[in-house]
Parts: C-alpha cells; sequence; structure tokens
C-alpha cells in the first residue's frame, strides 16, 4: 500500500492542536480556482518539462517498459520551485511513493515533541485505506489524529477509518452550490452531508472558509452556512477559521483575485459570534 507523498513537515502549529506533524499527500479531486499549493493537485506524467528546466540539475529523465520517469536528486536540490512553476499538468517531481509504514517512521522521530499528526493533500480522503493504516500506527504511540478534507469524498462510507481519527478540518468552498462549482468544478452536497455526520458522531475539529472577494459573496456564504451548522453545535463544540486569499503560490491565472481586509474578516467573525459560535480563529 503505496501513495504519493508531496511532502511531510516534522512540526506545524497550524495545522491542527498543538505541535504536529503534517504529512500531504498528492492528487486532488477538486480544482479550486484559489489554490494556494497547485502542484499538490496532478500526478507527474514524466513529460520531462521540469528536467529541462532545473537550474541545478536536480531532475532527470529515466525511461523503462513502463514509460518515462522523472528522477529527483534531493542532494542537488536548493528549493528554487522552478519544476512546480513550469510542470503543465499541476504536478512536482519531488514526491515519493511511501507506505504507511515509511511515512510514520519519518512522524516517529518527532515524539515526543509533537502533539499529533495531520494528513493533507492534495486531498489525503482519496487514500482512505493508507489513511486507516498510519492512524493505527499513531495511535499506538498515543499520538493524535486529524484529517484535513475538502470534504468531496464521503466519511460515512469509511466507519474504520473514522474510529481511529480524532477530528476532521472540514473545507467548506462556498454554502452555494451554485457558488462551489463555480469556484472548484464540484458540487457541495457531499461536504455538506459531511458536516452534518461528522458532527453528530463528534468528529467535526473544525470548518473553515477561504474568503476571495473577486470569485463569491463571502459574506452571503458564510451567512448561510452559520445557519446551516449552527444547529449541529448541539452534538458539541467545533471551531471556525476564516482564511484570506492571499496571491502566494496561487496560479498565476487567479494571482490578481483581492486579499480581504482584516477588517472584513472581523465583521464575518462579529456576525458568526452573534449566530452563536464562539471558537473563531482569522488567519
Amino acid at each position: 500500500m503505496r501513495v504519493a507523498v508531496n511532502k511531510i513537515i516534522p512540526f506545524s502549529s497550524v495545522d491542527g492542536p498543538g505541535n504536529r506533524t503534517a504529512v500531504f499527500l498528492q492528487g486532488c479531486n477538486i480544482n479550486c480556482r484559489y489554490c494556494h499549493n497547485p502542484e499538490t493537485r496532478g500526478m507527474c506524467r514524466g513529460c520531462g518539462v521540469c528536467v529541462e528546466s532545473c537550474p541545478k540539475g536536480a531532475l532527470s529523465l529515466e525511461t523503462s517498459e513502463e514509460g518515462a520517469a522523472v528522477v529527483y536528486d534531493e542532494t542537488k536540490c536548493v528549493s528554487c520551485d522552478t519544476c512546480i512553476h513550469v510542470c503543465p499538468f499541476d504536478s512536482s517531481p519531488r514526491t515519493a511513493l511511501m507506505s504507511p509504514e515509511e511515512v510514520y517512521g519519518r512522524v516517529k522521530k518527532q515524539i515526543p515533541f509533537i502533539r499529533g499528526i495531520t494528513v493533507s493533500g492534495g486531498e489525503c480522503m482519496l487514500h482512505p485505506d493508507f489513511l486507516c493504516r498510519l492512524f493505527a500506527l499513531a495511535k499506538a504511540d498515543g499520538l493524535g489524529t486529524l484529517i484535513d478534507s475538502n470534504g468531496t469524498v464521503d466519511f460515512s462510507d469509511f466507519p474504520e477509518l473514522l474510529s481511529v481519527t480524532d477530528g476532521v478540518m472540514l473545507d467548506i468552498k462556498a454554502f452555494s452550490g451554485e457558488d462551489h462549482r463555480r469556484i472548484t468544478d464540484h458540487d457541495n452536497k457531499t461536504v455538506l452531508k459531511n458536516a452534518a455526520f461528522l458532527a453528530e458522531r463528534g468528529k467535526l475539529f473544525e470548518v473553515r472558509f477561504v474568503i476571495v472577494p473577486d470569485l463569491y459573496d463571502g459574506e452571503k456564504s458564510v451567512r448561510q452556512a452559520a445557519a446551516f451548522l449552527r444547529p449541529l453545535l448541539s452534538f458539541g463544540h467545533f471551531r471556525i477559521k476564516l482564511i484570506a486569499y492571499r496571491s502566494m503560490g496561487v496560479r498565476e491565472a487567479f494571482s490578481h483575485c483581492r486579499t480581504p481586509s482584516y477588517e472584513e474578516l472581523c465583521a464575518l467573525s462579529d456576525m458568526l459570534r452573534e449566530q452563536g459560535f464562539d471558537d473563531i480563529i482569522i488567519i
């Protein structure tokens, strides 16, 4: 059981409570216009464009009966990111196929300096069996486990995974199905279903909204989402995170979008507090 891993961040204070190791899997099933990590979306196709562009010769192209594959030499890499900027498929040649045991071997090096692990992407729920095995290993050592998901994969199909998952950080890209499809090329019926399902089982850790004023009406979307989410507070606490769109890392075609002001985000936070939410983070 091996999946493509984009990167592993040994210590992170922004991917859940406490100090955590964050694991980012490669591959995503939606196409967010404002994606801040577009290089995690696609899989490398061995086209060789990055090999020709690498200024340090850290990449080479090897061919076999299975086809062409890019080989990455970490010792030569200077992390200039030229390879991901020139990739025509929203991918990266710096991924590695890893098993749950290999990933956990990297995680375990941080014990006892971490509280848990968070797995993100891409969309990590495309690999539920991998997550289940990785989280079982983490639980055996007393680590907490969180999933960072776009919510388009139905969590109710994976009870075994939920049994070893402490919580889910769930994106609601937009409350309106029309806006959600325009932003991501995907509807949000499963996303909203997941929000209710996870809350009812005490597994909804965080709901997140990325505010992009030039793409949709953020105030309207958050207000509608608040009305939907408010009854779910009766099942237990979860927090709301308001995230300001920023142009760093996004694809050039969408880098012109405006970053909302802190005052705009504070107004949304005030509105949420009026609706009964008391745990709100602005970033």
